[in-house]
């Protein structure tokens, strides 16, 4: 079983929407297991603080090193095989590969830092991988936590109705994934491209081919230069 634990100031923002839909269905039949952990449980003092003002001076608040080891420690032993993720915005980002592959394995410790952020030092003492959701800030880690692990989920044998639902998404193929259509043939004008309605399954590919292509290289042209790079003798997706 796939399991996820995400360590919080805000355990009541879970499970939210992974309760919901395939991720909340999956998690009813016993296919993946959300655990949340209160960091304020491992708190010091009458008011359980877990930050403090940051070294150097600055704004904000900054969280403690012991009292996240703290937190970390009693929520999953030393020689518990999951990675450790810290959702910040400096992190790595979060790739659909790099999701494909926290999908495959046991499962995920989440850290969901608040405030300016945790101190440096937690970091390397407990070997946090640090990933980020897009370059932006929330005002925590508990969305990010959220994304990533509807990412993972739906990636899980038996979470999808279809095997190949998802093997022709957004950035499966490296690309952003071709438009839809559906009922009826005409709307306000605007048709179903012809196409798709010819029952040539290579036309069709070739067309699917075309506009993922095309709304990639308009909207995502990092990623169609990439995709080229990728397509030249000796290009390599690592």
């Amino acid at each position: 079983m796939w399991r996820a634990t995400v360590l919080t100031l805000f355990p009541e923002m879970f499970p939210g929407p992974l309760g919901l839909s395939l991720a909340g269905d999956a998690r009813a039949r016993g296919v993946w297991a959300l655990e949340t952990r209160q960091i304020r449980e491992h708190g010091l003092g009458r008011h359980r603080a877990v930050d403090d003002t940051p070294a150097g001076g600055g704004p904000g608040m900054v969280m403690r090193a012991d009292v996240l080891a703290a937190a970390l420690d009693a929520a999953a032993p030393a020689d518990d095989p999951r990675p450790r993720l810290l959702m910040t915005p400096r992190g790595v980002p979060l790739t659909q590969s790099r999701v494909r592959s926290l999908a495959s394995g046991p499962g995920a410790i989440v850290l969901c830092a608040r405030f300016e952020g945790v101190d440096e030092r937690i970091v390397d003492a407990r070997n946090l991988i640090e990933i980020s959701i897009g370059d932006y800030v929330l005002s925590g880690g508990e969305i990010a936590a959220l994304a990533l692990i509807d990412a993972c989920v739906r990636l899980l044998p038996g979470v999808m109705g279809e095997e190949a639902s998802g093997e022709e998404e957004s950035f499966e193929t490296g690309m952003l994934e071709y438009p839809h259509y559906t009922r009826p043939r005409e709307f306000e004008g605007r048709e179903i491209p012809e196409a798709l309605l010819s029952g040539d399954h290579g036309r069709i590919a070739a067309w699917r081919r075309e506009q993922a292509e095309k709304l990639t290289r308009a909207r995502r042209p990092d990623l169609f230069e990439r995709l080229k790079a990728w397509s030249e003798p000796g290009g390599s997706r690592s």
